[in-house]
């Protein structure tokens, strides 16, 4: 555990439940952890896929081709199928793939930070992953002030604005930056260029609110032109 880090901070960054961290770690507060400390983590939620449908392996596949085309991680692809590290695919083999879940159609009638092409839930995580074009502009929902603008393991380059009523939107999968931490900003204003994720080599946002340390389903969450009641409450691992 670094310094700086808590273990929300933690769960968000390896996707896994706060309750299923700490029950892992025989960890009753939370609030005692010390910079060192050793954590297990413990099996990633999006990496509990119930829903899968097979796929037969043709000549010139391999699983890390699989996986990049499905969106998805080798590590989820082998979990998933229960094959050891190094698995050799062989044609003809059997693939559990997950299922990707969409979003509902009425969903790309609301403003989102790109224009969406395609927009699909996180598995295992109240966020959504939305696909543009390479390098057009991110722009924020809201008003609001940066308080974070940098690299964020895997979710590349990020951006998250504090806003009124205690929301917090994070932008991530930035090629690059255009606000940085203290800046305030206004409905529209661009935050940052669109970039590739690693996995699936396309141009796509990863896009979440919090509120109260909820995730809040960035469907429902404020736009441009809505208000929200004034709360003081705060994310804690925003700010860690």
């Amino acid at each position: 555990m670094g310094k700086g880090e808590t273990i929300y901070s933690i769960s968000r960054a390896y996707s896994v439940n706060v309750d299923e961290l700490m029950k892992a770690n025989n960890i009753s507060d939370p609030s005692k952890l010390q910079a060192g400390s050793a954590l297990k983590i413990p099996l990633p939620v999006q990496n509990k896929v119930q829903n899968t449908s097979d796929y037969k392996a043709v000549k010139g596949d391999t699983l890390y081709s699989i996986a990049r085309n499905n969106g998805v991680t080798l590590q989820i692809l082998l979990d998933l199928n229960k094959f050891p590290s190094g698995h050799v695919l062989k044609t003809g083999e059997i693939v559990k793939i997950p299922v990707k879940e969409t979003a509902p159609a009425g969903i790309y009638s609301l403003i989102w930070p790109v224009a969406p092409k395609d927009i699909s839930y996180m598995t295992g995580q109240m966020g959504v992953v939305v696909e543009g074009e390479y390098a057009e502009s991110v722009k924020s929902l809201t008003q609001g002030k940066v308080i974070s603008a940098g690299p964020w393991r895997k979710f590349g380059r990020v951006v998250i604005v504090e806003t009124d009523g205690g929301y917090f939107y994070m932008y991530g999968g930035c090629e690059s930056l255009s606000v940085k931490v203290g800046d305030k900003i206004t409905p529209g204003t661009e935050v940052g260029k669109l970039g590739i994720s690693i996995v699936t080599e396309k141009p796509q946002l990863f896009f979440m609110v919090f509120r109260s340390d909820v995730p809040v389903d960035p469907a429902l969450a404020p736009r441009i032109g809505t208000s929200v009641e004034k709360d003081t409450s705060k994310i804690a691992f925003l700010k860690a």
